[in-house]
Protein backbone atom coordinates (compact mmCIF):
# COMPACT_ATOMS: atom_id res chain seq x y z
CA UNK A 1 0.00 0.00 0.00
CA UNK A 2 1.45 3.44 -0.40
CA UNK A 3 1.86 5.18 2.82
CA UNK A 4 2.12 8.61 1.68
CA UNK A 5 0.51 11.54 2.66
CA UNK A 6 -1.29 12.36 -0.88
CA UNK A 7 -3.40 8.89 0.31
CA UNK A 8 -5.48 11.39 2.18
CA UNK A 9 -8.16 14.34 1.08
CA UNK A 10 -10.23 16.45 2.50
CA UNK A 11 -13.55 14.90 3.72
CA UNK A 12 -16.71 15.40 1.60
CA UNK A 13 -20.15 16.58 3.40
CA UNK A 14 -21.34 13.46 2.67
CA UNK A 15 -19.42 11.62 4.47
CA UNK A 16 -19.82 12.36 7.75
CA UNK A 17 -22.02 9.84 8.76
CA UNK A 18 -19.60 7.49 7.51
CA UNK A 19 -16.60 9.13 9.95
CA UNK A 20 -18.76 9.36 12.52
CA UNK A 21 -19.10 5.55 12.40
CA UNK A 22 -15.78 5.10 11.84
CA UNK A 23 -14.62 7.09 15.19
CA UNK A 24 -17.15 5.05 16.83
CA UNK A 25 -16.15 1.47 15.76
CA UNK A 26 -12.68 3.12 17.00
CA UNK A 27 -13.60 4.03 20.35
CA UNK A 28 -13.36 7.75 19.53
CA UNK A 29 -16.10 9.45 20.68
CA UNK A 30 -17.39 10.15 24.05
CA UNK A 31 -21.11 11.21 25.38
CA UNK A 32 -19.62 14.52 26.27
CA UNK A 33 -18.27 15.55 22.89
CA UNK A 34 -20.67 15.80 19.41
CA UNK A 35 -19.66 14.11 16.83
CA UNK A 36 -21.59 16.14 14.08
CA UNK A 37 -20.98 19.23 15.62
CA UNK A 38 -17.31 18.84 15.72
CA UNK A 39 -17.12 17.52 12.40
CA UNK A 40 -19.05 21.03 11.44
CA UNK A 41 -16.88 23.21 13.09
CA UNK A 42 -13.26 21.67 11.92
CA UNK A 43 -15.23 21.66 8.22
CA UNK A 44 -15.93 24.86 8.67
CA UNK A 45 -13.06 26.44 10.20
CA UNK A 46 -10.13 28.13 7.79
CA UNK A 47 -7.69 26.88 10.33
CA UNK A 48 -8.82 22.72 10.68
CA UNK A 49 -10.15 19.97 8.47
CA UNK A 50 -10.85 16.38 8.47
CA UNK A 51 -8.24 14.45 5.98
CA UNK A 52 -9.85 11.02 5.40
CA UNK A 53 -8.63 7.84 3.21
CA UNK A 54 -11.06 5.97 1.45
CA UNK A 55 -11.05 2.20 0.19
CA UNK A 56 -14.34 1.44 -2.08
CA UNK A 57 -14.77 4.76 -1.68
CA UNK A 58 -16.04 4.73 2.35
CA UNK A 59 -14.22 6.59 4.38
CA UNK A 60 -11.64 3.34 6.41
CA UNK A 61 -9.16 5.99 7.96
CA UNK A 62 -9.06 9.48 9.31
CA UNK A 63 -7.54 12.23 11.02
CA UNK A 64 -8.52 15.81 12.04
CA UNK A 65 -6.15 18.60 12.27
CA UNK A 66 -6.41 22.65 13.50
CA UNK A 67 -4.15 25.32 14.22
CA UNK A 68 -4.34 28.34 15.82
CA UNK A 69 -1.42 29.57 14.54
CA UNK A 70 1.56 28.69 16.93
CA UNK A 71 0.95 24.80 16.88
CA UNK A 72 -0.80 22.41 15.35
CA UNK A 73 -3.19 19.54 16.66
CA UNK A 74 -4.09 16.29 15.62
CA UNK A 75 -7.18 14.66 16.64
CA UNK A 76 -9.62 11.64 16.09
CA UNK A 77 -6.92 9.57 14.31
CA UNK A 78 -8.64 6.47 13.42
CA UNK A 79 -8.60 3.28 11.45
CA UNK A 80 -11.17 0.88 10.72
CA UNK A 81 -10.07 -2.12 12.42
CA UNK A 82 -9.94 -4.28 8.80
CA UNK A 83 -7.34 -1.87 7.71
CA UNK A 84 -4.99 -1.48 10.45
CA UNK A 85 -0.90 -2.48 10.41
CA UNK A 86 -0.90 -1.58 6.26
CA UNK A 87 0.72 1.91 7.14
CA UNK A 88 -2.17 4.15 7.28
CA UNK A 89 -2.21 5.78 10.75
CA UNK A 90 1.53 6.47 9.43
CA UNK A 91 0.07 7.74 6.35
CA UNK A 92 -2.40 10.08 8.10
CA UNK A 93 0.08 11.28 10.15
CA UNK A 94 2.19 12.30 7.59
CA UNK A 95 -0.92 14.24 5.93
CA UNK A 96 -1.72 15.81 9.46
CA UNK A 97 1.76 17.20 9.09
CA UNK A 98 1.89 18.15 5.05
CA UNK A 99 -1.54 20.05 6.44
CA UNK A 100 0.67 22.17 9.30
CA UNK A 101 3.83 22.74 7.16
CA UNK A 102 1.91 24.10 4.24
CA UNK A 103 0.45 26.53 6.67
CA UNK A 104 3.42 27.49 8.23
CA UNK A 105 2.41 25.79 11.76
CA UNK A 106 5.93 24.91 13.17
CA UNK A 107 4.83 22.21 15.68
CA UNK A 108 2.54 19.71 16.24
CA UNK A 109 0.86 18.71 19.45
CA UNK A 110 -2.01 15.74 20.03
CA UNK A 111 -3.38 14.12 23.51
CA UNK A 112 -3.54 10.54 24.24
CA UNK A 113 -5.81 9.06 26.77
CA UNK A 114 -3.76 7.95 29.89
CA UNK A 115 -2.88 4.49 30.11
CA UNK A 116 -3.41 3.90 26.23
CA UNK A 117 -0.14 2.30 25.48
CA UNK A 118 -0.28 0.70 22.25
CA UNK A 119 -1.17 4.82 21.31
CA UNK A 120 2.16 5.61 22.84
CA UNK A 121 4.29 3.34 21.30
CA UNK A 122 2.94 4.36 17.94
CA UNK A 123 3.32 8.36 18.24
CA UNK A 124 6.68 7.95 20.11
CA UNK A 125 7.47 5.63 16.72
CA UNK A 126 6.66 8.28 14.62
CA UNK A 127 9.25 10.83 16.46
CA UNK A 128 6.39 12.21 18.76
CA UNK A 129 7.27 12.68 22.61
CA UNK A 130 6.06 14.16 25.86
CA UNK A 131 6.16 17.90 25.49
CA UNK A 132 6.48 18.45 29.62
CA UNK A 133 3.48 19.88 29.47
CA UNK A 134 0.12 19.53 31.23
CA UNK A 135 -3.16 19.94 29.39
CA UNK A 136 -6.26 21.58 32.03
CA UNK A 137 -9.99 22.25 30.79
CA UNK A 138 -12.60 23.86 32.23
CA UNK A 139 -16.37 23.26 30.86
CA UNK A 140 -18.27 26.23 29.46
CA UNK A 141 -20.93 24.44 28.68
CA UNK A 142 -22.77 22.78 32.36
CA UNK A 143 -24.91 20.08 29.99
CA UNK A 144 -21.50 18.78 28.55
CA UNK A 145 -19.66 18.51 31.87
CA UNK A 146 -22.75 17.20 33.49
CA UNK A 147 -21.74 14.14 30.98
CA UNK A 148 -18.02 13.88 31.61
CA UNK A 149 -16.87 11.70 34.28
CA UNK A 150 -13.97 13.48 35.36
CA UNK A 151 -10.52 12.81 35.79
CA UNK A 152 -8.72 9.86 37.70
CA UNK A 153 -7.99 11.01 41.20
CA UNK A 154 -4.74 12.03 41.93
CA UNK A 155 -2.51 10.93 44.20
CA UNK A 156 -2.30 12.85 47.32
Amino acid sequence: MDTTADIFAPMREDEAQDVIALWHLCGLTRPWNDSAAEIALARDGAASDILVHRTGGVPVASVQVGHDGRRAWVYSLATHPDHRRKGLARAAMAAAEAWAIARDVPKMHLMIRPGNEEVIAFYEAAGYADGNILVMQKWLDPAREALYPGPPKRDA
